[in-house]
């Protein structure tokens, strides 16, 4: 039997191909979109796509309260989305939701206690998580293949446009409070909470002054050091890379991450049958429209009692903080 889903907004840079995911998944039955902006929902109504044809409802209310609907995207803005999550659990439904959750620490943590509390999953929208490569690379880390691992570089930056970073210039941390959670989902799954945090967020290009484009975030461990810089004005495409380095071996993924196709893998000695040194590790290199239908499916498997949540409640909380003390200095 499908499970009824619906979305709340659509401003997120990710929420057409989500609900894409939801039309497309033969285990979801759209009820359709609420999007609090009449003008951005007019326009979405004649532009195409995802939305060409959907059920516009009215109010947030006819939407939260259809006690059919089991689960709803959360898709707004980031600058809305953790006040709509809230309305979201508030009303006793399971989310998939959108990253990052929002600058309030304090409300996230209550959002996610009541959430826990009721027995709801909210799970976050962080699709590297169904990425072979990385899914590898976290396995080999997880498990001593690589031995203690001693440092993680990740590089994500991207190009978008001044009316872009206008918008995410609303968030202390700018380009990286964007996108630094896609990374730093998969070093707190290796190394766990950093001891210390340090930032570097500056504006090298005066096009949006209160706009950070280049940060770089360094995350201390009492054994090992991450690296994550982001900046927005990379020309495309962008050569994005994931690096772990560790006392028996290192496992790189190769520029770009995606869709990422190959592992460069160092071993010191063969095991779990990779060869001592340098070998080339090839893995499926899926689009970002086929991650966002795996993070669906395993958002569906959990809800429905299939499967535990393939990353707890208490890990999406460990990354909103670890985001969060880089950009807001959070202690």
């Amino acid at each position: 039997m499908a499970i009824r889903m619906a979305q709340y907004g659509t401003g997120h840079g990710h929420a057409a191909g989500k609900l894409q995911s939801m039309l497309t998944d033969p285990g979801v039955e759209c009820a359709g979109v609420y999007e609090p902006d009449e003008t951005r929902r007019a326009a979405l109504a004649q532009a195409g796509g995802p939305y060409e044809g959907i059920h516009w409802f009215d109010r947030a209310e006819d939407m939260l309260g259809d006690p059919g609907i089991a689960a709803i995207a959360s898709e707004g803005r980031n600058d809305e989305s953790l006040a709509q999550t809230e309305e979201i659990v508030r009303a006793g439904k399971h989310v998939w939701y959108d990253k990052p959750a929002g600058d309030d620490w304090p409300a996230w943590q209550r959002v996610a206690a009541m959430a826990g509390k009721a027995g709801l999953q909210v799970q976050m929208g962080y699709m590297f998580r169904y990425h072979d490569g990385f899914c590898r690379i976290a396995d080999w880390s997880r498990s001593g293949t690589l031995g203690n691992v001693f440092s993680i570089r990740a590089h994500m930056s991207t190009n978008v446009p001044v009316s872009s970073r206008e918008v995410i210039s609303r968030h202390r941390g700018g380009i990286f409070y964007d996108l630094a959670g896609h990374m730093l989902d998969q070093v707190v799954w290796i190394l766990g909470r950093p001891s210390r945090v340090t930032a570097f967020l500056r504006n090298e290009t005066g096009e949006v002054p209160a706009f950070t484009d280049n940060g770089l975030g360094v995350f201390e461990y009492e054994h090992a050091m991450a690296t994550v810089d982001i900046a927005a004005m990379e020309p495309s495409p962008p050569a994005r890379r994931f690096e772990v380095y560790g006392t028996e071996g290192s496992a790189i993924l190769l520029e770009p991450f995606e869709p990422g196709t190959e592992i460069r893998l160092v071993l010191a000695e063969a095991r779990n049958g990779y060869p001592e040194g340098e070998s080339r590790v090839a893995v499926n290199g899926r689009s970002r429209q086929a991650l966002y239908d795996l993070e669906l499916a395993s958002f569906l498997k959990t809800i429905s009692g299939e499967q535990p949540p393939d990353r707890p409640l208490s890990h999406e909380l460990l990354v909103q903080e670890t985001l969060l003390r880089a950009t807001r200095g959070l202690s």
